[in-house]
């Protein structure tokens, strides 16, 4: 298999969007994610995965610390902006949690503290301890889907 149906194999996944937030020497710094999970209840665990290529590897290797922003489908703009798609042309809010800087507003922030690093193939993968969450509204999720954006629309539950 090529490298495209992989990709589009793996795009027919539908994802939550995440920024990944951590801060080093004073200085916060973010990326746009999608491979995120939750690993373990007890102890509290959770997972991403960051690319070899991306300059936030070495600022959570750095700080061993990560915070994950769940953003809201009226966030795609934050999200564009950490994906490198748009121009910062606006300041972005940051609150704390668990010492490290959240996305302000985003409806769910969870601070972690690094376990563990595996590197499997081209990607790094990031074990982290839950040390805080922070759950604000009910908003609806923005999502990735089929490499756009999406969004959950007249959506009902099929029992």
């Amino acid at each position: 298999m090529d490298d495209r149906q992989f990709r589009n194999a793996m795009g027919n996944f539908a994802t939550g969007v995440n920024v990944i937030t951590t801060e080093v020497d004073g200085d916060v710094h973010g990326m746009t994610a999608n491979a995120f999970m939750s690993v373990s209840l007890d102890p509290k665990l959770v997972v991403i995965s960051i690319g070899e290529n991306a300059s936030m590897l070495e600022k959570i290797r750095k700080s061993n610390r990560y915070a994950v922003n769940i953003l809201s489908q009226s966030q795609k703009e934050l999200s564009m902006i950490f994906a490198g798609q748009k121009e910062a042309d606006r300041n972005v809010s940051f609150d704390r949690l668990g010492d490290l800087p959240v996305i302000k507003d985003a409806p769910t922030q969870i601070s972690c503290e690094v376990v563990n690093e595996h590197v499997e193939g081209d990607h790094a993968l990031f074990i982290g301890k839950v040390i805080d969450i922070n759950l604000q509204g009910d908003a609806d999720p923005l999502l990735f889907y089929k490499g756009k954006y999406s969004s959950i629309e007249n959506s009902s539950v099929v029992m």
